[in-house]
């Protein structure tokens, strides 16, 4: 960091200043009190990289999408995290906050982490699309080709051991054509040299709650290869 430039410094004061304020809406306010023990000496750069980044494709009009958003749901987390968790797109709730899975199937999303000991703030959430379809249909190809390239960079960036895929868009858009949702899971997949599991898109589960047995026995295989890894 000797060699930066003052405005370079000043620009990643302004992005640790960002990160801090999405770690308070999203968590609450009360931050844990700073220890020489869990106080950086700087924001890693992996999340340097995320937010610079946001703030590069903010503007993204690469697809019919980016004209109906209120907000780009770019994706929230632990930037070092070892798990990513991949959903759709965003929903009403998200469009409005600009943060991703804040809505009922958010709510659903956070019980399932808490069930295999994980905390929103122990993995790092993005969608296929980062702009709400419209109605929340589901996003057309065209959509998903504009957008792969952002997730790309995004899974780049933090570098994650496992990926967890929700539903049968994140699946398709990661894995390729499958005839149902059931082709892909309790299998290890690869995408990029990353292992894949996939499960039931909390959504779904709002809709029918017999999937959620289903999803359970998905969570915890997924928990025992992130332990395995981890090992």
């Amino acid at each position: 960091m000797e060699n930066w430039t003052p405005e370079e410094l000043r620009k990643l004061f302004a992005i640790s200043k960002d990160w801090l304020t999405q770690q308070e809406e999203l968590f609450g306010s009360t931050l844990p009190a700073a220890t020489e023990e869990n106080t950086p000496a700087v924001i890693s750069e992996k999340q340097a990289s995320l937010t610079a980044f946001q703030q590069q494709i903010a503007g993204c009009l690469s697809c019919k999408l980016g004209t109906g958003r209120k907000n780009l749901v770019f994706g929230s987390g632990n930037a070092d995290a070892r798990l990513m968790v991949i959903g759709e797109g965003p929903g009403a709730d998200e469009d409005e906050s600009g943060y991703p899975f804040v809505g009922r199937a958010g709510q659903l999303l956070t019980a399932i982490l808490k069930a295999i000991q994980f905390s929103r703030q122990d993995v790092y959430i993005a969608n296929i699309v980062k702009c709400r379809p419209p109605k929340n249909r589901a996003p057309e190809p065209d959509e998903v080709s504009s957008c792969m390239n952002h997730l790309n960079r995004q899974i780049e960036i933090i570098q994650p051991k496992i990926i967890l895929a929700l539903g049968s868009t994140a699946a398709t858009s990661l894995l390729g054509k499958g005839t149902s949702l059931g082709d892909f899971r309790g299998k290890v997949h690869q995408y990029k040299g990353i292992p894949v599991v996939v499960t039931y898109h909390p959504a779904a589960l709002l809709r029918d709650p017999n999937r959620k047995p289903a999803t359970w026995e998905d969570v915890k295989f997924l928990r025992k290869l992130y332990d395995s890894a981890a090992g």
